[in-house]
């Protein structure tokens, strides 16, 4: 130890001043030596005691000796080091309850204060550089282990290494764990290095194989591993550390028989040896051997008391094994003899979340007690990530309640239409319907503004979550939960933004940006749409989804149906999908759809039928294909039949509609839409046929501020008869006898369906955004 060494060179350097100033007897003098040597060894023992509590997970009793020891000697910086290393311990012994903020600032001052006892020993830096690590500040960690470094002369001879050779070798052991961290990451290329120089200089340091060790257990080497742990144990045979770090390796490949024996084994070389009877209680709850891991876990309690984490490490251990029940009853029992372990809160809030038939009530109950009883520096990450995943599950239902408010919705304005329309006499027939619309929606309203507290909640805690990651390393995964739960929830122009986060922080697949550019298209930022979409092309120019939503996209922004924006991006899907049919046909589909129809609002039915005839053949055993198809053609006859001024001009269009619905039912007899139109234009062609037209409906559509909307539809129920206000929001409507309900639509408006009223009258309607 260099404790000795220091000593040895102080003691020599006092004896020659005693020599020389003062004459003591013999008797006197090796008094004096031996009081020196005594009374250091006693020091430096108690620092190795200190050491073997942390290592036996005692952090509270460590603490506390090391405590004692820097009170004792202030100006001994390994105190600071090791008792900083104690604190760091004690955080991952326990990173559910444990606050990682507190514990590394903790851990900071200690180190910082063994730095100021002694300028120009190199551990304290090394410290440093671990808690940065952790926190993962990589400069400030760099500068550290630099500094660190600097203390460490070039060497030749072992002999001669300043410092000497067993406290080089054991700081470039902790700087090469500095690179290694309990949550399972390590940097090999780094430290492996450090550590064979080690092991070079000093081939027979226990502490040294034991870091060895950790470094290839975590770079899951088992074979190396074991190999440094054993020859820790030959250079120290009476530590118990090496046995129980070789049985855990046993455990994390799953091999428990061979397991046991080393931990046993550990307890043989030391009885009070506390992991060991930790990892027996841990291997027991996998076995599901209750009573042995009780057994184990009561005496690593006894070990380890006064210690908060291990009092809960039973609990702990329940809930790693996935025994949430067990964990719950074990937390509940707790509270009912002491309510101040408010930190059990989590595991209870978790494990209720977790469990099979999961309680979402009742772990909030848990997490809403945690929030309020626990100083919130203790929180974590993970207290509010469970949080937020508890409040959305918990509303689980929230898009169907959504969906059911706007189905209610459109029923309620539907049934007022028709008694703000009907007679007097009708209306007390409508008005229960009316009542009992506008009940069901004042209930789902409700609900959903009860469940937009808790979702709003959610998200913030999911917010709140990230903001433990550092802007440099943010956590994607828990970014792209968010954003794809945003989507969920409805709140897709938030869903987008952090999509487009995810982006900027580097995820560059194509398929990355697709889904973004799909969330834009959602929240109606149709112009983003197009510049991702736009920025797909140029990784893959033939991403078929990405012409597909440039041309919706386009069609989306069109003032006037009639104004094809988007036709020739329709056109250049088609020639990108044309060079598989079969595979692509949707998107065919899709081209084919809107081509027709626009052609067809612009009067050219015979490109209108060019394209339904190509819906027909795309793919000759597709039923819906072919019944789209004909149908499109017979909207386009019978707007043609329309578009005529005389009888003789308007029949033989009306005959090939009636026709081409013929058809539609030969395929498909049962398809009412086909019905409907049918009888529309049979009731079409004897109006013309009687040279009469009784059917003639004007009037106009207004916003409600009473502003004309101009393009706005105005289309008879399930047929394909429509016409389109002009810019004074006028329309002139021929409607068949047997028409029950005309629907009225804009872009940007809630659609309003009316109940025809006989005889035709003039009408106003007003849409609300």
């Amino acid at each position: 130890m260099e404790i000795y060494r220091q000593l040895t060179n102080t003691l020599a350097k006092i004896i020659s001043t005693i020599m020389k100033r003062v004459m003591l007897s013999p008797v006197v003098f090796l008094a004096v030596v031996a009081g020196l040597f005594t009374g250091n060894r006693v020091n430096a023992q108690d620092l190795n005691s200190a050491i073997l509590l942390t290592r036996s997970e005692q952090y509270e009793k460590a603490a506390e000796q090391f405590k004692q020891l820097i009170a004792k000697e202030p100006g001994n910086s390994k105190n600071y080091f090791f008792y900083g290393e104690n604190i760091l311990q004690d955080f991952f012994s326990d990173t559910i309850s444990n606050s990682l903020a507190v514990f590394t600032k903790d851990a900071k001052a200690q180190y910082e204060k063994g730095i100021s006892a002694d300028p120009n020993d190199p551990l304290n830096y090394i410290g440093l550089a671990k808690v940065a690590f952790f926190i993962d500040d990589n400069k400030t960690a760099v500068e550290q282990r630099a500094k660190a470094k600097s203390f460490l002369q070039p060497y030749k001879s072992v002999k001669k290494m300043v410092p000497p050779a067993k406290d080089y070798a054991f700081t470039l052991a902790k700087l090469a764990e500095s690179y290694i961290s309990e949550t399972f990451k390590v940097d090999t290329g780094l430290a492996l290095p450090l550590i064979r120089e080690a092991i070079k200089i000093d081939g027979k340091s226990k502490d040294i194989y034991l870091i060895a060790g950790d470094i290839f257990n975590l770079k899951n080497d088992g074979s190396n591993a074991i190999k440094n742990y054993n020859l820790a144990q030959e250079y120290d045979p009476k530590s118990p550390t090496a046995a129980m770090k070789i049985g855990s390796i046993y455990v994390k490949a799953r091999n428990l028989e061979a397991a046991i024996p080393k931990f046993q084994e550990a307890l043989e070389l030391n009885v009070n040896y506390a992991p060991a009877y930790r990892e027996l209680g841990a291997l027991y709850i996998s076995a599901r051997k209750y009573d042995k891991s009780k057994e184990n876990f009561k005496k690593y309690l006894e070990l380890t008391q006064g210690n908060i984490p291990a009092q809960i490490k039973y609990v702990i251990s329940l809930f790693y094994a996935g025994e949430y029940d067990e964990v719950i009853k074990n937390v509940d029992e707790i509270f009912q003899k002491d309510k101040s372990k408010a930190y059990l809160n989590r595991l209870a809030g978790y494990s209720s979340y977790e469990k099979k038939d999961a309680d979402y009530n009742k772990a909030l109950g848990y997490m809403e007690t945690l929030f309020k009883s626990v100083n919130p520096d203790l929180l974590n990450k993970k207290d509010y990530l469970y949080f937020a995943k508890i409040l959305l599950r918990k509303n689980q239902n929230y898009p169907k309640l959504v969906a059911e408010r706007d189905r209610q919705g459109a029923a309620l304005e539907r049934e007022k239409t028709r008694y703000a329309n009907a007679t007097a006499a009708d209306k007390p027939k409508l008005k229960p319907l009316v009542d009992t619309l506008t009940n069901r929606k004042a209930k789902i309203d409700s609900q959903i503004s009860k469940a937009d507290v808790d979702v709003n909640r959610a998200f913030e805690a999911y917010n709140k979550a990230l903001s433990y990651d550092s802007p440099e390393k943010p956590d994607m995964a828990l970014i792209t939960e968010l954003s794809n739960n945003y989507y969920s929830y409805g709140r897709y122009d938030l869903a987008a933004r952090t999509w487009s986060r995810l982006i900027s922080l580097g995820r560059n697949d194509v398929r990355d940006y697709m889904q973004l550019a799909r969330w834009y298209y959602t929240s109606e930022k149709y112009k983003s749409v197009d510049s991702v979409c736009n920025e797909i092309l140029k990784k893959d120019p033939n991403y078929l989804d990405a012409y597909l939503y440039i041309a919706r996209s386009a069609s989306k922004m069109e003032s006037d149906p009639k104004q094809g924006m988007a036709k020739a991006k329709f056109e250049t899907l088609i020639g990108k999908a044309g060079a598989d049919s079969v595979k692509n046909h949707r998107e065919l589909m899709e081209a084919f759809t809107y081509l027709g129809y626009n052609y067809m609002l612009n009067d050219n039915i015979t490109r209108a039928t060019e394209y339904y005839n190509r819906m027909i053949n795309l793919d000759p055993n597709n039923k819906e294909y072919k019944i789209r198809g004909l149908n499109g053609i017979a909207q386009a006859q019978t707007k043609a039949a329309g578009n005529e001024k005389t009888i003789e001009g308007r029949l033989p269009w009306l005959s090939k509609a009636e026709e081409t619905y013929g058809k539609i039912l030969a395929i498909d007899p049962a398809n009412e839409s086909a019905k409907t139109s049918l009888k529309y234009v049979q009731d079409f062609e004897k109006l013309v046929k009687a040279g009469i037209n009784p059917n003639e409906l004007k009037g106009t559509v207004k916003d409600a501020a009473g502003q004309p909307i101009a393009n706005a539809s105005v289309r008879i129920k399930d047929t394909a008869a429509e016409t389109y206000t002009n810019t004074k929001g006028e329309f002139k409507f021929e409607i068949p006898q047997a028409s029950e309900s005309l629907i009225f639509s804009a872009k940007g408006y809630k659609s309003k369906e009316m109940p025809v009223q006989r005889p035709l009258k003039a009408i106003s309607i007003t849409l609300e955004q």
